[in-house]
């Protein structure tokens, strides 16, 4: 008979799990030869296993009204903690709204409410339970919200449609920047063809309010138990919003200037900092480009591009963002390139901000997303030199090895410092442990599926 205290339960959640004597995913030695992808690496307090996270994806799967309205389900706890016990070092919640109007879909969850705090807390502790981080995207979907789910839109031959009364919609509060029907996200509003509704402007003490919700649910995450919490300010939602000169037409202090358009998105990293642990990581993902530099929107108005992005990202150190997630395009349908569906234009831009952020002494790590589905390609994105060897002092000492890693292999610099991979983790839940096979990193599975760790 195995002794009893290799079978411990987990603390502290009321359902019987084994404590893993090894996180999975995590490689059972490192060696010189340990791809990069598969080191620690340590973030304030907490240390990733590996460098694979699983990014928020949207699974419009929680209440539209009620007293479970926004709140996480089984559902969540099923999907995401699924990729908790296949590998990943941290698995993220999908856009979270701060306010009830902020949500992207009826069926999208929130963090509004202290209600809203258990759904999520069971989330955390089962994802937690198997060795992986939680985190947490707080969002605001601004003009892009009430929305209908996708498969909705698919029924009806769309790529979106806007949610009704009946569905649980509010077409009266969507708000934005700027309002109008020619502020909706198509260019203009008709009631057959548009698929988003037209917004009203956000008073300016609304956005003030905004700053605040934002700070509020993130109280809220670290009372659930989340171990890292990302801004979202991309993909066209509220604070990409604010940031571009084509859907922010403001004159008050939030908006013209690209210090007053980047005024909103600071006052939310800052008031979000003041009120989490400091050993809680900060993220913020963020729409490197539009992709609208070019198009007769953006020669009349301006864009958001590429150096207003390394103009933020050199700020954000000092203001106690960790990473910077790095994505693109989302605010306007006449975008040139759609970055979400083409390998490798993250991956550029991500290394041009790194090596901006860099040139400029700065420590701030750069994550890269967008079609990374290959083990070789997620590889290369994160490879630097490796002098990481097992420690016997644990995770904690190997990450600070990791750290101390020189910074180019082979004369090539990484493009970033991790991978945050989506659809991919959809198609294979399994996916870490794919990679960690095809790489020839010998990792830990869960302990439930020791007995078929090399049949893979």
């Amino acid at each position: 008979m195995a002794p009893s205290n290799l079978n411990t339960p987990v603390p502290d959640i009321p359902y019987f799990t084994p404590q893993h004597l090894h996180s999975p995913g995590t490689p059972k030695e490192l060696t010189s030869t340990t791809p990069t992808l598969f080191t620690p690496l340590q973030i304030r307090n907490v240390t990733l296993r590996n460098r694979i996270i699983v990014s928020p994806m949207c699974q419009y799967s929680t209440a539209p009204s009620g007293p479970e309205i926004g709140a996480l389900t089984d559902w969540h706890v099923a999907t995401l903690g699924h990729y908790a016990i296949k590998g990943a070092a941290l698995v993220f919640v999908e856009a979270t709204s701060v306010q009830p109007n902020g949500r992207i879909s009826p069926n999208c969850p929130g963090l509004w409410d202290d209600a809203q705090i258990e759904g999520l807390k069971r989330v955390a502790n089962f994802v937690k339970s198997q060795g992986t981080l939680v985190g947490i995207q707080l969002a605001h979907a601004g003009r892009k919200s009430s929305t209908a789910a996708p498969w909705l839109s698919t029924m009806l031959g769309r790529k979106s449609k806007r949610a009704e009364k009946d569905i649980g919609g509010w077409p009266d509060e969507v708000k934005g920047p700027s309002g109008g029907d020619n502020q909706t996200w198509d260019g203009f509003f008709d009631s057959e063809q548009s698929r988003f509704w037209p917004p009203k402007a956000l008073t300016t003490q609304e956005v003030k309010e905004i700053v605040q919700d934002f700070a509020t649910a993130a109280e809220r995450s670290v009372r659930a138990g989340v171990d890292v919490i990302e801004i979202h300010a991309a993909h066209g939602y509220l604070l990409h919003q604010f940031l571009s000169p084509i859907s922010n037409r403001r004159t008050d202090e939030y908006g013209g200037s690209f210090e007053n358009r980047t005024r909103l998105l600071f006052e939310v990293i800052e008031a979000i900092r003041n009120v989490i642990p400091t050993s809680t990581p900060l993220f913020l993902r963020i729409s490197s480009t539009e992709f609208m530099e070019g198009t007769d929107l953006g020669k009349e108005l301006g864009s958001w591009d590429v150096e207003d992005t390394i103009k933020v990202a050199i700020q954000l150190p000092a203001l106690g963002v960790d990473l910077l997630d790095v994505s693109s395009g989302g605010n306007h349908p006449g975008q040139r390139i759609d970055g979400v569906n083409t390998k490798d234009y993250h991956v550029k831009i991500a290394g041009r901000i790194r090596n901006a952020v860099h040139a400029n002494n700065l420590k701030l790590l750069i994550g890269a997303v967008g079609m990374i589905t290959e083990a070789e390609q997620a590889r290369d994105i994160v490879e630097q030199a490796n002098t990481v060897t097992q420690s016997e002092n644990g995770i904690h000492e190997e990450a600070k090895a990791a750290k101390e890693m020189t910074d180019t292999k082979d004369g090539k610099h990484p493009m970033a410092d991790i991978v945050l991979v989506a659809r991919q983790f959809l198609r294979e839940p399994e996916w870490v442990l794919k990679v960690a096979w095809k790489l020839g990193v010998d990792v830990w599975w869960p302990s439930q599926f020791m007995r078929v760790a090399t049949q893979l």
